[in-house]
């Protein structure tokens, strides 16, 4: 007899999830048997992609749903979708931002906008649309970054820092919030990953040298955020709650 997969039955949202981590983390929460809502905004073919191989992996199920999660309306209109894809929805994967890089004196109000829309009222609402028909054993999983608790951070990252700790305050209340239900709500805050968003703008010499930082003398992979991701999703992980976990290989700034 096969095993049963620890997310058989479950329903799963990743926002953001046509590429990078995002594309990775639906597919391991599929191959651990849940059905997952492959969100994206414009890159369609990368979305079905994604759906593509974890029907051909032939352990979870999987559909693409567009949907523009910076705003509020976008949330709701990804959660519908859901519900009528495969009827509920039991863990919500925050995946979805938006990384730039400007110096304070750069930083207008639209590039602010597009940050706290994107990495914080975004996330915040669909977590709001979605918190009551959430069981108990849902989960809710933010992402952060490690530069939120790095020692030196760069004046570039500003907006990008202060949206994500934002997230992990979000993460912290509604953890208190949602736990009574028996819903647990925690972050996952990634140190540099090989992903385009990572490499997108930097020299070779700007990647060794961050790669320079963490002891293995290497930068992070994908599919060593999203093993984290899947025990956070599981019911392996009912006492973990309100945390926000550093996936980052020992990264030191």
């Amino acid at each position: 007899m096969a095993p049963v997969l620890p997310l058989a039955g479950k329903v799963a949202i990743v926002t953001g999830s046509s590429r990078s981590i995002g594309a990775v983390v639906a597919h391991h929460l599929a191959s651990d048997g849940a059905s997952v809502a492959v969100n994206y905004v414009s890159n369609k073919a990368a979305a079905d992609k994604v759906v593509a191989d974890i029907k051909a992996d032939g352990k979870g199920n999987a559909v693409a749903i567009k949907a523009d999660v910076s705003s509020v309306a976008g949330g709701k209109e990804l959660l519908d979708a859901t519900l009528n894809a495969f009827g509920k929805v039991d863990i919500l994967v925050l995946n979805a931002g938006v990384m730039g890089s400007k110096p304070l004196a750069a930083v207008d109000e639209d590039f602010f906008d597009q940050h706290f829309n994107v990495n914080v009222k975004g996330p915040l609402f669909l977590v709001k649309a979605a918190a009551p028909l959430l069981p108990s054993g849902g989960r809710v999983i933010f992402f952060s970054t490690t530069l939120t608790s790095a020692s030196v951070v760069q004046p570039f990252a500003l907006t990008y820092v202060a949206s994500k700790a934002a997230v992990e305050q979000l993460g912290r209340v509604l953890a208190k919030d949602l736990g009574a239900r028996g819903i647990t709500v925690n972050t996952v805050a990634p140190g540099p990953t090989d992903t385009d968003l990572f490499r997108n703008g930097k020299t070779p010499e700007q990647i060794k040298f961050i790669a320079n930082m963490n002891p293995a003398k290497r930068i992070g992979l994908p599919e060593e955020v999203s093993p984290v991701v899947a025990f956070l999703a599981s019911p392996a992980a009912s006492w973990v709650n309100g945390q926000t976990i550093r996936i980052n290989g020992g990264f030191v700034v």
